[in-house]
């Protein structure tokens, strides 16, 4: 009798590790084909869609997430080439602090300071057009392949910072991370500190941080004329 596996899975991977896609496509003309079988047995399909989520587990959104003390060990232990960029404005940093760990400051998203957001009260933030493009860049000019680690940092890792390594891996970086809570972490829900960015991230893991910017590797854009 054959198992499960053998009997319904008829569009698994080819590598032991997997494509989701494959695995998914897969997995879905199984379905299909089930589905038109006389006395299906739904309790197999939910079975089959276990095994499809356990498979997928390691490649979801957010597993190439790091805590800032993994990315400092990583950086720092120099034993692989990585790129680690700050994804922050440049005014954000000139206020907040800096880690010089970082290669370079290339922001993700942008402050639109010629238009308003009524409903933020606040400036737009649309997404850097150039950001893939300056990250390339980034490992061009330091000798290094699209493959090479790349981890980023915003303030908190969620708005940018996740964002940013996702939208660098949908553009061919394979090896985009980021870090999570990213260099302030995030905020204290009660007590006296509430609202405060006390708890996790960058600076509150102890790791070095300066408040000036290194004007080297701090973002400057061509001024227009």
């Amino acid at each position: 009798m054959k198992r499960l596996w053998e009997t319904e899975i008829v569009g698994q991977p080819t590598k032991a590790s997997g494509l989701f896609d494959g695995f998914v496509s897969g997995l879905m003309i199984t379905l299909r084909l089930t589905c038109t079988l006389p006395g299906v047995n739904m309790l197999r399909i939910s079975m089959i869609l276990a095994m499809a989520w356990m498979l997928a587990a390691p490649v979801q959104a957010g597993d190439y997430g790091l805590s800032a003390a993994e990315a400092f060990e990583r950086v720092e232990r120099g034993d692989e080439p990585v790129l680690f960029v700050d994804v922050r404005d440049p005014v954000e940093i000139m206020f907040i602090g800096w880690a010089d760990s970082a290669d370079v400051n290339i922001p993700f998203l942008l402050v639109d300071r010629y238009d308003w957001n009524a409903d933020s009260g606040g400036f737009p933030l649309p997404r850097n057009p150039d950001f893939a493009a300056e990250v390339e860049a980034a490992l061009i000019e330091r000798g290094l392949a699209r493959d090479t680690t790349i981890i980023t940092m915003c303030r908190s890792g969620s708005a940018r910072g996740e964002p940013s390594a996702a939208y660098l891996r949908e553009a061919g970086f394979a090896n985009a991370m980021y870090v999570r809570h990213g260099f302030q972490g995030d905020r204290i829900a009660e007590g006296e500190h509430a609202g405060m960015r006390l708890k996790n991230g960058w600076q509150n893991e102890g790791l070095p941080w300066q408040p000036r910017m290194n004007p080297d590797k701090i973002y400057r854009p061509t001024r227009s004329h």
